[in-house]
């Protein structure tokens, strides 16, 4: 049980590792001039670093929208090729610092959040996008299609070996199972 004497230590410890968690891969730097409204709407994931909560999914999408108090609502959805069904998960997400800056919060997990950062864009379309989480264990690369011209694979690969991500344990997302 902790006393009051270490609770107050307790709790800015544990907020500060919160904290830290929102931030951006030491070394990267967000995309600028970015404008939220264009991001919204649904985004395919083509490739990504393998974590738990999204293991054995394939067809992953997730889905932004905004969220009445200004926020963003983060619908992720993937089939689970073990038990052939789909899941869904949802939570929300809010810009860190200047609104122009390709960086957010996101949570899934109450006031838990981690960060959602864009490396890349492509700015004049919105049609893909190079996305890392708070260090170099979270990558994604998303496409408006569940198609992207190899070529900008390719690129978008290059971008994160040249940020020391681990590019070599990419999963390429497969989008072959009909959508229920």
């Amino acid at each position: 049980m902790l006393g009051k004497k270490t609770i107050a230590p307790f709790l800015t410890l544990v907020s500060a590792l919160f904290a830290g968690c929102t931030g951006s891969p030491d070394g990267t730097r967000v995309v600028s001039d970015f404008e939220l409204d264009r991001y919204l709407g649904t985004w395919y994931e083509i490739a990504r670093l393998d974590h738990r909560f999204e293991r054995g999914l394939a067809n992953v999408t997730a889905d932004y929208s905004l969220r009445d108090d200004g926020g963003v609502k983060v619908v992720n959805r993937g089939f689970n090729t073990k038990t052939a069904e789909w899941d869904e998960a949802i939570g929300k997400a809010y810009p860190v610092g200047p609104p122009d800056r390709g960086q957010l919060k996101v949570s899934f997990f109450g006031p838990f959040y981690g960060g959602y950062n864009i490396l890349e864009l492509d700015a004049e379309n919105y049609q893909y996008a190079l996305v890392a989480g708070p260090n170099r264990s979270y990558l994604w690369i998303l496409a408006r299609s569940p198609d992207l011209p190899d070529r900008i694979v390719r690129s978008l690969v290059e971008k994160a070996r040249d940020l020391e991500f681990p590019v070599d344990e990419l999963i390429y997302v497969s989008h072959d199972v009909p959508a229920d």
